[in-house]
């Protein structure tokens, strides 16, 4: 059984009785990628990322692990120092993605590679994803996924598509690299999206801001509080901040049920989501 915090039951209940007047008609779900809709954990072992898959099971030229490690060592304790602002947080995330595409060029990235990653034991959607995504699916309701991913939209593409659930009321905004006529990577597009700037994504760019922009009732999914970010170039009446707490549970709850409306702990599965959407959606 999941273990559910609800940060302010009485406003829980008030936001979804809104939500349910509107229907699905109305409504659609934000969600980050990787922890979010994938698991924190498999068979134990942390698995930070899609691209950690890619880093830790040596794809690439045989120094790239060891490049890769080095700029996380460097960068990823900067990305929730405490004493930094957001500006400079910000900074360090935009020259740690910039240098890590640079060495995933110069290390030779192939589109194989990233059939090889997403092909991974270790890659794994949470619980209650097929039952998730299929409701969404069956009742026309958009699935936007919004990920920082090193990876970007191609490799998650490729995972839903494996899996059979790559359906049109998803849309992925996510890094994107171009590619040569031997699938080889030879550059990334802009705007590079990091962990602390998808509140800065212009989503007019996007097709998608055609679809949501009438609706105005949001569920938002994530496992990190900069997730919540995501939302900000979207327009809402009514939205249900639900986050994921993964590990660090006692350090960290307190500042989770600041942000979040329903936190799900221990990398629990969609079950509380899902049953949440057939409450809204009847």
């Amino acid at each position: 059984m999941d273990k559910i915090v609800i940060s302010h039951p009485e406003e829980l209940e008030q936001t979804k009785k809104l939500i349910a007047e509107g229907g699905s008609d109305k409504l659609y779900i934000i969600s980050d990628f990787d922890r979010t809709l994938t698991k924190a954990f498999v068979n134990g072992k942390n698995i930070p990322s899609l691209i950690s898959i890619l880093r830790d099971e040596h794809y690439l030229t045989p120094d790239y692990s060891q490049k890769a490690n080095e700029l996380f060592e460097k960068y990823h304790s900067l990305e929730t120092d405490p004493n930094l602002s957001l500006e400079e947080r910000k900074r360090a995330m935009h020259e740690w993605w910039t240098k890590h595409f640079e060495l995933l060029i110069q290390s030779g990235l192939n589109k194989k590679d990233l059939e090889r990653a997403i092909n991974s034991d270790n890659l794994q959607f949470r619980e209650g994803f097929d039952e998730f995504v299929g409701f969404l699916h069956e009742h026309n309701i958009p699935l936007v996924i919004m990920s920082s991913s090193g990876l970007g939209v191609d490799a998650i593409a490729m995972y839903l598509d494996k899996h059979r659930k790559l359906f049109d009321n998803i849309y992925i905004i996510s890094n994107a690299f171009e590619w040569d006529e031997k699938g080889n990577a030879v550059a990334v597009k802009q705007p590079i999206i990091h962990s602390l700037n998808k509140d800065e994504t212009t989503l007019e760019q996007f097709p998608v801001f055609q679809v949501i922009k009438n609706r105005e009732n949001a569920l938002l999914l994530g496992d990190s509080i900069d997730d919540v970010g995501m939302v900000s170039g979207f327009n809402h009446d009514n939205l249900i901040k639900i986050g994921f707490l993964n590990d660090k549970i006692e350090e960290r709850i307190d500042i989770y049920q600041q942000t979040f409306d329903v936190i799900i702990l221990n990398d629990g599965s969609l079950a509380f989501v899902n049953n949440l959407l057939k409450e809204l959606v009847k």
